[in-house]
């Protein structure tokens, strides 16, 4: 059934569905103020939401049936977005996983890789991270030297991750490995599904500035995974981040939900009540430049949505609600911090630390997903179809560069 053939009657019931269920189960992050460094609580009550949507048959809703999904169309996953936009945010943890990961298995997954995964990740009862980012390849992910040889009916993963949210609790990763050292380095590079309780894989996590440790880095030695964990064709592995970056771009940009959203501006304005300085006229101005911004990017992520009809991986256009993301994230940052004032540096006895934890952590914004400065040459060159940088390395074999640790040849 397309979009445009569901009825009107149909959508409205469907709505009030949604909102029932939300009623009884979007009831907000409950926190007792104890520290949860590595976001175990916060998962676990994301996780139970997701399982009870599931169960309601509510998750899963543009995916098949047979692949645990609800069978719906996007007529009704527009309105899903819509009903939840009203309500608190309950699957924030599972934006990796549901927002980057599922995607990517139901587009270019096998028969027998859907049947196997796609039911448990859509429920919540597993969790996946992504796995790209390595200590010499940021930015430039397609330097990565992480290497996966094949062994009969086996491949063996060698290499590092750097950067990798939420490993230590998640089920699987998506990671891309060089599996053809001798071509040029966005050629030689495949996809794969790694368990992260699989021999060989170690995880440590890394110690962020507002005491949370939800990244990690992962070591891989000798991890041995079957032949057929390879995602996608064999050395299609660079076509595949893309797409995978074009869905976290669209997830980081345009969240889970639908519609006008301009939380943001709202938390800020009713902290400046509360505070009594609401009635400065220059603070005013900030205030409704970041309720503009949001409701701007509000609207260009609905057109990215809308490009989705049809069920194709997202185009470069998500990176303009990313960067708007990022941008908006540090005018909320300077502004709540003069909201707050001196008790903007303060963790006990001020207030919970949500403002301050969240001026910390603004300063994440503009590397996860990839920075501000890749978003922009997207823009500028996928978008705006501006000329490209120069490549010194094009048609160069891997094996012959020097990036990372690796040393070219003499």
């Amino acid at each position: 059934m397309s979009a445009d053939a569901v009825a009107e009657e149909e959508l409205t019931q469907f709505a009030e569905r949604c909102r029932a269920f939300l009623d009884e189960h979007a009831v907000g992050m409950h926190s007792d103020g104890t520290p949860d460094p590595r976001g175990v609580r916060r998962l676990a009550a994301n996780k139970e939401f997701q399982q009870a949507l599931s169960e309601a048959g509510l998750a899963g809703i543009v995916y098949p049936a047979e692949y645990g999904g609800a069978g719906l169309t996007r007529a009704h996953d527009r309105v899903w977005r819509d009903v939840y936009a009203e309500y608190p945010n309950m699957s924030f943890e599972l934006t990796i996983s549901h927002g980057m990961c599922l995607p990517m298995l139901a587009e270019y997954g096998t028969h027998e890789q859907k049947a196997r995964f796609l039911a448990d990740n859509i429920s919540g009862r597993t969790l996946w991270c992504q796995m790209f980012s390595e200590p010499g390849a940021g930015s430039d992910v397609a330097s990565l030297q992480t290497r996966a040889e094949r062994d009969g009916d086996a491949w063996i993963i060698n290499g590092q991750k750097v950067w990798t949210t939420l490993a230590h609790v998640s089920d699987y990763g998506v990671i891309i490995a060089r599996t053809d050292p001798s071509v040029p380095k966005h050629a030689g590079i495949s996809m794969f599904i790694v368990p992260m309780d699989a021999p060989g894989v170690e995880v440590r996590p890394i110690h962020q500035i507002d005491g949370g440790t939800h990244f990690n880095e992962v070591f891989f030695t000798d991890v041995e995974i079957p032949a057929d964990n390879l995602l996608g064709d064999l050395n299609n592995g660079w076509n595949m981040a893309t797409a995978m970056l074009m869905y976290e771009r669209v997830a980081i940009g345009t969240g889970a939900t639908g519609g006008i959203r301009h939380d943001r501006a709202d938390q800020l304005i009713e902290e400046a009540a509360e505070r009594g300085v609401i009635d400065d006229p220059v603070l005013r101005q900030k205030l409704m430049r970041i309720y503009t911004m949001e409701t701007c990017q509000s609207l260009v992520s609905m057109r990215t949505r809308a490009e989705m009809k049809a069920g194709k991986t997202p185009g470069p256009g998500g990176s303009i609600s990313k960067l708007a993301t990022t941008v908006i994230m540090d005018q909320v940052r300077d502004v709540s911090m003069e909201i707050v004032g001196v008790g903007g540096v303060a963790w006990e006895g001020e207030s919970d630390g949500r403002w301050q934890r969240g001026a910390l952590t603004s300063l994440q914004g503009g590397i996860a997903g990839g920075t501000n400065e890749i978003q922009r040459n997207i823009i500028g060159d996928r978008v705006l179809g501006l000329p490209r940088d120069i490549s010194v390395d094009k048609g160069v074999p891997f094996k012959e560069l020097k990036v990372g640790t690796q040393q070219a040849p003499a």
